[in-house]
């Protein structure tokens, strides 16, 4: 049973959710939160496995909330976060905060479900049109060159294949296609390269491959 709480300051879309969530055999709605702080203070409470967190909410944001829940340790919720089609400022800042991916909020009820099954599971969901946008935001304020750090020197040319693509949004099955391999191989490269690198899913690790410099926007 996957417990949810849902963090947003429109009572109606917490009401929405929660009914659409609520309905579904394999998940548990624990609670919902107005503001923030609320969020934080109700997660440890009650030991959520997803979060669905607003951004722009009062009392405390739901950036500083997503970084007071991640933590980095296996304990933490996973952090789903709620944003508009045309992407919050803030949203790479939550992605650097721990947050595990993206739900834009006009999605369809399917994609609800779907993305809370996802990142319950450990995955991370950054949909196409969020990666794109998160890619020129990061171009439009990140320095230029960066150094190429060593960490990147611990992988192999092929897990640095794999990461490139998955930096630009592509999706495991689209990664065997390009790469000519079996789903379930990208998906041990993948594994590889989070423990080699230290990161905790995916969306850390497209965080990561821009920050280096190892995929450049464009």
């Amino acid at each position: 049973m996957i417990k949810i709480l849902i963090a947003d300051d429109q009572a109606m879309v917490r009401e929405g959710f929660g009914a659409l969530l609520g309905a579904q055999p394999d998940m548990l709605v624990v609670g919902d939160a107005a503001d923030g702080a609320d969020a934080v203070a109700r997660s440890r409470e009650l030991g959520p496995d997803v979060v669905l967190m607003d951004i722009r909410m009062p009392v405390m944001d739901g950036l500083e909330a997503t970084r007071r829940l991640s933590g980095g340790h296996s304990a933490s919720p996973r952090i789903l976060i709620l944003t508009t089609f045309d992407l919050d400022d803030y949203v790479y800042e939550a992605l650097r905060a721990g947050a595990s991916g993206f739900l834009l909020k006009d999605a369809p009820a399917a994609d609800l479900i779907n993305a809370v099954r996802v990142v319950a599971a450990g995955e991370a969901l950054l949909a196409p049109s969020v990666t794109r946008r998160l890619i020129a935001e990061f171009a439009a304020r990140s320095p230029g060159d960066r150094p190429r750090p060593a960490a990147l020197n611990a992988l192999t040319p092929r897990e640095t294949d794999v990461l490139r693509l998955v930096a630009r949004g592509r999706s495991n099955q689209e990664i065997a296609a390009d790469l000519v391999v079996a789903e379930q191989t990208v998906k041990s490269h993948i594994g590889r390269i989070l423990t080699k690198l230290d990161l905790r899913d995916r969306a850390q690790a497209v965080v990561f491959a821009y920050e280096t410099g190892l995929v450049v926007p464009g």
